[in-house]
């Protein structure tokens, strides 16, 4: 079997998972007023469904391109983390423009199946997986934007309800495995509710509050609870 059926055999299920979760993202644009092609752009240029949530929240409270930029930066990093990663099983002959296409694609699920490989990653491996898997993504993003285009609005409220699906589908699972991403989600909840409901604070923009909430959170946990490194086998 080639590397990239390989890829492509195990993206399809990734695939299937990610057109069910930008479904709800399309859904979220369609109610904001982002026209379905808008919205499968957007997914189609990121690829990132915590970025792509928390720039549709920045694009619908008209934040400035700063509060855009960093907090697309502090939600994103992992992947630069993850791209570094993946890079040290390419060969060294691997010419750079496949490592800009591998590291384009890269996301918490390609990751995953990249890093169980036998080195050297073959980057066809990857391209197989990002073939459906970006594809999956797109579509639907693309369906359920144009579903909240035609649908009535007490159906569209009722389906809107899946974006706080999607939101539990990406934290829950970590949470459940580390204490301390669920002391960290945690944190950032009672955060971003101080900023809601406390004078002053309430007048911070929401991409900002989503920017301090991240670094607060996140830091002070990396802080208190930090991973501890496995010793290398002698």
């Amino acid at each position: 079997m080639s590397s990239f059926t390989e890829g492509s055999r195990l993206g399809i299920p990734i695939a299937l998972g990610y057109f069910a979760v930008s479904f709800t993202f399309g859904i979220a644009a369609a109610r904001g007023g982002i026209s379905a092609w808008q919205a499968a752009f957007i997914s189609l240029t990121n690829v990132t469904s915590a970025g792509q949530l928390a720039g549709l929240g920045i694009i619908l409270a008209s934040g400035s391109l700063w509060e855009m930029a960093l907090s697309q930066f502090i939600i994103n990093l992992r992947y630069s983390l993850m791209s570094l990663s993946i890079s040290q099983k390419l060969s060294a002959r691997t010419p750079l423009f496949h490592r800009f296409l591998m590291a384009f694609g890269m996301t918490d699920e390609i990751f995953a199946i990249s890093a169980m490989q036998k080195n050297p990653l073959a980057p066809s491996f990857m391209y197989g997986a990002m073939a459906l898997a970006i594809p999956g993504w797109v579509l639907g993003t693309w369906v359920g934007a144009m579903a909240g285009s035609l649908l009535p609005s007490y159906l569209m409220s009722a389906l809107g309800v899946a974006i706080y699906g999607m939101f539990i589908a990406i934290i829950v699972p970590p949470a459940k495995r580390d204490p301390a991403v669920l002391t960290a989600v945690v944190l950032a909840m009672v955060l971003a509710c101080l900023f809601h409901f406390l004078p002053l604070l309430n007048r911070v923009s929401g991409g900002f509050v989503i920017i301090i909430c991240t670094i607060l959170a996140a830091g002070l946990m990396a802080w208190l609870m930090p991973i501890e490194e496995e010793p290398d086998d002698v």
